[in-house]
């Protein structure tokens, strides 16, 4: 049984996008300003987004999905948010000051996340990560950093390094240090320890997302004791990329669920409310030398940048948080998220794993009853075959994934959008071969 082709259909309600895209490939790279935003025949170009919809310019609506990278946690241009930024762009937009805006902010998160005893903002999630990468090495004075097999810290080059299947190939030409960067299989203890000890004397830190975020994956929490313990035993930082989990599953970090105390959290996409935003924050002691002491002293010199910490995006980041403290929002989300899971279950049948904490979800086509326990299973799924579902879905159903990344929930889904994606996923499972061997369907 052959899986339908729906470029046709998709063709057929996108021609204004695929002109438009046809003039972007004329004067961007690629066509697109971030490379995971491309998908076969041409991405549709959006119009304008609202609640749970974008809209394309063919007037196409989508139930979204994908939530601005994930970012969007009260779905596009929530009142609230939006009220506070227009009363901001009246008093400016860029200040290039110290602005109360931030304080406001930072209030907010070290209240919440006991161990941002100081914080620092960047304008992305990939400078956050960057910085704690040398924030590691200049307090340790050491220089290897471990991270995880399929693990995503953005284009940095210090972590750009095994984060797709084969892990041992080279993710880009142009990089330089690779040898100072060694990876670990995620929630397998033994394997870790064996590799992170033949590194114990010149190891500055493990770097972890407690949720795999590119495979939508949760980190056992024994495997995240095990890992801090080694680590702070061989005088090394234990570092929490919380970029996707912060503020997403819960009014704070992930971590302190798990008994976790890190040194370093590098936070973003929640905490800007949709806007350019990062963060690294840590224990005191340590984030001391992110400040300004002299030339030739101990120092880590991470200046930030232009529009780090700007009046809009600190105003959006705490207006956001301001609607979420209640907790109202992550038990609606929560429900919704356990909803789309076993639905997703129960569509496919067996005949695929589905992954997810909260309101995150992803589902992972391969072996009947395999076990997504690391990237190296969910890299050996059938990519081709999740991305032609998202595909479907997209062109059929009005429902937009990003084609091969995990989902979102945000307060403006509904249960009746979830059974939509859950109806839609059915139909496509009708489509696919009952028996299969390995990854092949």
């Amino acid at each position: 049984m052959e899986l339908m082709d729906y470029t046709a259909q998709y063709k057929s309600k996108t021609p204004e996008s695929a002109r438009l895209f046809a003039r972007s490939a004329e004067l961007h790279a690629g066509g697109i300003s971030h490379n995971i935003r491309f998908f076969e025949p041409y991405p549709f170009v959006s119009r304008r987004a609202y609640g749970k919809s974008l809209e394309d310019v063919d007037g196409n609506r989508y139930a979204d999905y994908w939530m601005g990278h994930w970012s969007l946690i009260l779905g596009h241009a929530p009142a609230s948010v939006s009220r506070a930024l227009e009363s901001q762009v009246r008093d400016g937009w860029m200040h290039g000051t110290v602005n109360e805006q931030t304080l406001k902010l930072s209030d907010t998160i070290s209240g919440a996340v006991p161990a941002a005893e100081k914080i620092r903002y960047t304008a992305s999630g990939t400078e956050a990560t960057a910085y704690a990468v040398r924030l590691a090495r200049a307090y340790t004075k050491r220089k290897v950093i471990a991270k995880i097999d399929g693990g995503w810290h953005g284009y940095g080059s210090d972590l750009l390094k095994a984060v797709n299947w084969p892990f041992d190939a080279a993710e880009s030409g142009g990089l330089v240090g690779e040898d100072a960067v060694v990876s670990i299989p995620y929630n397998d203890l033994a394997g870790s320890l064996e590799i992170l000890a033949r590194h114990r004397d010149d190891l500055a830190g493990v770097i972890i997302e407690p949720l795999l975020g590119n495979r939508c994956t949760p980190a056992d929490t024994d495997y995240l004791r095990g890992i801090q313990e080694f680590a702070h035993s061989a005088g090394a930082l234990f570092m929490l990329d919380e970029i996707v989990t912060g503020f997403r599953l819960r009014f704070g970090c992930l971590y302190e669920t798990m008994g976790l105390d890190p040194d370093i959290i590098t936070l973003g996409k929640i905490i800007g409310g949709g806007l350019a935003v990062g963060a690294f924050c840590g224990k005191d002691h340590i984030m001391r030398l992110a400040g300004m002491p002299e030339k030739g002293s101990q120092r880590a010199y991470v200046g930030g940048g232009t529009f780090s910490a700007s009046p809009v995006s600190m105003t959006a980041g705490y207006e956001t948080l301001r609607d979420l403290r209640s907790g109202a929002a992550y038990s609606k989300m929560g429900s919704l998220g356990e909803m789309v899971r076993r639905g997703l279950h129960r569509a496919f049948d067996g005949r695929a794993a589905v992954t997810g904490a909260g309101s995150l979800f992803m589902v992972h086509f391969g072996r009947d009853g395999h076990r997504i326990a690391e990237a190296a299973d969910a890299s050996k799924s059938d990519m081709a075959l999740l991305r032609r579902y998202h595909f479907k879905m997209i062109a059929v159903d009005g429902i937009f994934l990003l084609p091969g990344k995990m989902g979102a929930l945000s307060t403006a889904h509904t249960a009746a959008d979830a059974d939509a994606l859950v109806q839609a996923s059915q139909k496509f499972a009708q489509e696919m071969p009952q028996h299969r061997t390995g990854n092949a369907f």
